[in-house]
């Protein structure tokens, strides 16, 4: 049996974040081994993981990072179970390096993410699972997108206070990154449906159109005019909804598109993340 000393359960606790005593028990296991006892608290965690695999994990954070160009940025959701363990700052530096991989690599979906490499030890799941097992709750990723700008646009970011809503802006022209921010921060705010009344799915302008019918009819309208009243209707719905045709939040007399116009910017794709949606 080989002696374990303070200083091997110290460098291991640090390594991994597990406590003292485990770490101390998985060494003695290990017979001193170091990464044989990071594999030992490994499968400890899996086993946690897996009692747990049926809890929601709603909680979390929302991180966005950009390049220092603006020529790439990621938008990725990390979730926990409770808000407790969201504002833990393990959890916290765990979600950054998350966003700060996305951005490096560029993945297509949550599972090319959480196939990168996390560290030397691990890739992305893994690290979810460790981490799993040393808060003691259901940590995972949920989402990613990332967008890489054509040469001359450049991709804008913004962050909610707490953590818990994001934005991308995908944008092209002007002289300064202030309207593509501005857009962003509409985005956030006013939640819109799409970009421009063209990309609302054609499932929402028909929901709306019989929902506008079936107003008038309740309203006494007569048949022949129910039709031209659902369309007025709609427009009412992109005007609220559209992101190009919502009222400015800065200047309620123009536009989105008539702000964005005005400073020579165009926008043409926003994600926004909201968490748990």
């Amino acid at each position: 049996m080989a002696t374990i000393s303070a200083s091997d359960v110290k460098r291991l606790r640090e390594s991994t974040g597990v406590g003292m005593m485990d770490c101390k028990r998985a060494l003695e296991e290990s017979n001193g081994d170091f990464d044989t006892a990071v594999e030992i608290l490994r499968k400890r965690g899996q086993k946690v993981a897996a009692k747990r695999a049926d809890r929601d994990a709603k909680e979390g954070v929302i991180i966005a990072r950009a390049r220092p160009d603006g020529s790439r940025a990621a938008i990725v959701e990390v979730n926990a179970e409770t808000d407790f363990v969201a504002r833990n700052d393990d959890f916290v530096a765990y979600a950054n390096r998350i966003a700060e991989l996305a951005l490096e690599h560029g993945p297509a979906d949550a599972d090319a993410l959480n196939a990168l490499p996390f560290d030397d030890r691990s890739d992305i799941a893994q690290a979810s699972t460790d981490m799993t097992g040393k808060i003691g709750e259901k940590i995972g990723v949920r989402r990613v997108v990332v967008l890489d700008a054509p040469e001359g646009g450049r991709v804008v970011t913004y962050t909610h206070p707490g953590s818990r809503l994001a934005v991308l802006v995908l944008a092209q022209g002007g002289s300064s990154d202030e309207p593509a921010r501005d857009a962003a921060l509409q985005v956030a705010g006013y939640n819109p449906v799409s970009l421009s009344r063209d990309e609302v799915p054609d499932t929402i302008k028909e929901k709306e159109l019989e929902i506008g019918r079936e107003q008038a009819r309740n309203e006494g309208k007569p048949e022949a005019i129910l039709d031209k009243i659902s369309q007025g209707k709609l427009e009412r719905y992109y005007k609220d909804n559209v992101l190009l045709e919502q009222p400015f939040l800065k200047d309620a007399t123009i536009t989105v598109g008539e702000m964005l116009k005005r400073a020579g910017v165009t926008v043409s794709r926003f994600v926004r993340y909201a968490l748990g949606d």
